[in-house]
């Protein structure tokens, strides 16, 4: 088993990325835990990827993952490309990744998926572990470029009863032009149907590249280690103040 508290590196990385509005702001506010804030849109998000060979990690092996969750107010990171998030459903393949990722606070769960490209038709499938489809996005996509996205996104998760917040470094080829055409939910009773889009689909921002490479982020493990950029401070981690990472 990884030591959850080691950083772990993972390149070239084929991710579909994106935020949109969804269908019923009021259950997404729901997914939130005390002291945290929606962005002012309830904007939700999701991000679909393979790592499709093992030397593409630091210890994950090969594996795929679909992670969604609620965008915050007031959580920005560093760089403010993007808002911070809470992470409500994690998908993956692995379950090493998993076991790393639930000790970190995330809620792991086993899935499955996929990326086709074909021509300029992109579509992305996440499955639950029975085969159940719970998600498919279709999307126009064009070549990479010169251009390159880095910086850091934050997301947050509770791990003992304490919120946890991280920032993991990234950099990404994307994809020009980039049009999401369709994001479906075709299952009523699973929980992720909750951050369904609403109809029009309206999409916040978001990316798709063939190459994205990022780290998870070594983990605080100190019980009294100063707070910085990983971990909510006790006296702010039920006001929803950012922690400033």
């Amino acid at each position: 088993m990884l030591d959850p508290a080691a950083p772990q590196l993972v390149i070239n990385a084929r991710t579909l990325l994106f935020s949109w509005l969804p269908a019923d702001p009021g259950a997404v506010d729901t997914l939130l835990p005390a002291g945290l804030r929606p962005h002012p849109q309830r904007q939700v998000f999701v991000n679909q990827y393979v790592v499709d060979d093992e030397t593409q990690t630091s210890g994950f092996g090969a594996y795929s993952l679909t992670y969604l969750g609620v965008s915050l107010a007031d959580m920005d990171p560093p760089d403010g490309e993007t808002p911070g998030g809470w992470w409500t459903h994690y998908l993956a393949s692995s379950e090493r990744v998993r076991r790393y990722a639930a000790a970190r606070g995330v809620p792991a769960a086993a899935g499955e998926t996929r990326l086709d490209l074909r021509g300029d038709q992109l579509t992305a499938e996440t499955r639950a572990a029975d085969g159940t489809l719970l998600i498919r996005v279709t999307a126009r996509v064009g070549h990479t470029g010169t251009a390159a996205h880095y910086g850091h996104h934050r997301y947050l998760t509770r791990h003992d009863g304490e919120l946890i917040v991280t920032d993991y470094p990234y950099v990404a080829e994307p994809v020009s032009p980039f049009e999401v055409e369709s994001v479906e939910f075709p299952v009523p009773e699973h929980p992720v149907h909750a951050l369904r889009p609403a109809n029009p689909l309206h999409i916040c921002w978001g990316f798709y590249s063939p190459r994205v490479s990022f780290a998870y982020p070594a983990r605080p493990d100190v019980p009294h280690e100063p707070a910085d950029l990983h971990q909510v401070p006790a006296r702010r981690a039920g006001s929803g103040l950012p922690s400033g990472s």
